[in-house]
């Protein structure tokens, strides 16, 4: 590919936000907005990137770090002027110059290819991206020649009635030969309505000049959809949202309610897994081949193996082997794993644990900062008290073990493989293998006390 720069421009404050947040660092499926334009340059093979900060710039740079190079604009004075504040990297580039905005998310990689191939192939000033739309309230007007060759670019707040009716638009989106942006760029002036110093001034003054401006027409509006506000955040979010899951769709995951699943970008699910209504994949998670994932689950930085069925539950940080089943209403927190053909039921919470093969947790149970071992049995309503109020302890649970419900596993403490701890014990020592622990007030029946007690009672109330 020809060399080439891209200057993101990241720095407007996007007031229709109502935020403090940098516009570009508002997500849409899990991204900030300007990692998904990084995204889509990385994949056009551009890995020589400028991203312009001002507004939150120590905010952006902590969410892009050294991957990026970056340029600060101190004023915001418009989009030329915003190119002008990137001088440095613009001084020693050489090939092709990309520009565009970072809040563009859907910006597809094969127009930012495009671009560069039309621009260098034919030796151009400028390539630039246009689209025709049947309302085109808000957008820059391409003017054209009798000939049909670009001459300009009016905006909207400087436009005549009869250059508004031109339904041919300007996306922003440009890609300029290196040596003729940097000629230009002092051409511009801020005589206009706003007063500031406009990137589409460029064309003008490329095609007065006798350079050549070429554009590619794209079909699809929805590519250069820009966030100015929660509304079009949202807009751009379902958008994402419908091509992710095309995506997976096309790949072998059924997904029957699309309006109601959503999964990030990152996450990755083997062919032959069904993703149910209500259901949230987040971040880094990887479910394997074979799975049944929901309804009304949500999962994030998770690895599951193939043939696991989770529903209705809340996975964050957790890892599950084949062939697992998880749910309903189960909890599974930073550390869980969970080893092949685990079963985890109703109300039950685990957090940095390991539960061993073929072990059963089926009701009402914390296990926390345990090592559980297989084949074991988790009676309903057993806890680990894994915290003295200062420190974490941690309870250690053999293979093939009966933990009865109801008990009370008092850390740091050990119950051996093999061993049996009865029904609502309370257990503080270690439980050697094949023993049963006890660890409860012994029962007392006293005879017909509550006949007495009742007999009594009623006698009062006549």
């Amino acid at each position: 590919m020809t060399p080439c720069l891209a200057i993101v421009l990241a720095a407007g404050q996007g007031t229709r936000m109502k935020s403090d947040l940098p516009k570009v660092l508002h997500k849409a499926c899990g991204r900030s907005l300007v990692k998904w334009v990084l995204a889509s340059l990385g994949s056009a093979g551009v890995d020589d990137i400028c991203v312009v900060v001002g507004h939150g710039a120590e905010a952006v740079r902590a969410e892009l770090g050294d991957r990026v190079g970056y340029a600060v604009q101190t004023e915001r004075l418009g989009t030329g002027h915003a190119v002008m504040s990137a001088a440095d990297a613009l001084a020693s580039a050489t090939g092709s110059v990309i520009v565009l905005a970072g809040d563009v998310p859907m910006i597809e990689p094969e127009t930012i290819r495009k671009l560069v191939a039309l621009q260098a192939g034919e030796g151009a000033e400028v390539a630039m991206a246009t689209f025709s739309m049947a309302n085109p309230t808000g957008y820059g007007r391409i003017l054209r020649d009798t000939y049909g060759a670009v001459k300009g670019i009016v905006e909207e707040k400087d436009a005549s009635p009869d250059e508004k009716a031109i339904t041919e638009v300007n996306p922003a989106v440009y890609c300029f030969r290196a040596q003729t942006l940097r000629e230009i760029l002092p051409q511009i002036s801020n005589q206009n309505a706003q007063g500031e110093y406009y990137l589409t001034d460029a064309i003008a003054l490329i095609a007065a000049q006798g350079g050549r401006v070429l554009t590619i027409e794209s079909d699809d509006p929805d590519e250069f959809l820009g966030i100015n506000d929660r509304w079009q955040l949202a807009e751009a979010a379902g958008l994402i949202r419908k091509r992710i899951l095309r995506n997976l769709i096309e790949n072998g995951v059924s997904i029957p309610d699309t309006s109601t699943v959503t999964i990030d970008p990152d996450a990755e699910i083997g062919a032959g897994t069904t993703i149910l209504s209500g259901t949230v994949i987040e971040g880094q998670t990887r479910i394997g081949s074979g799975c049944s994932i929901g309804p009304n689950t949500w999962i994030k930085d998770s690895i599951i193996g193939d043939s696991c069925r989770v529903f209705m539950s809340h996975l964050d940080g957790a890892a599950m082997e084949e062939g697992c089943r998880c749910g309903p209403f189960s909890n599974l927190r930073p550390g869980a794993v969970l080893k092949r053909e685990t079963k985890i039921g109703n109300f039950v919470e685990i957090k940095n644990s390991e539960v061993g093969p073929e072990t059963s947790i089926s009701h009402l149970t914390y296990i926390g900062d345990a090592t559980v071992g297989s084949e074991t049995n988790i009676g309903a309503g057993t806890i680990t008290c894994n915290y003295d109020g200062f420190d974490k302890h941690r309870t250690q649970i053999g293979d093939r073990c009966f933990i009865g419900s109801n008990s009370t596993l008092v850390a740091p403490v050990t119950v051996e493989d093999d061993s049996f701890v009865a029904a609502g014990s309370v257990v503080n020592r270690q439980v050697p293998s094949g023993a049963m622990a006890i660890g409860r007030a012994r029962q007392e029946n006293k005879e017909q006390w509550y006949t007495a007690w009742r007999e009594r009672k009623t006698s009062e109330k006549k």
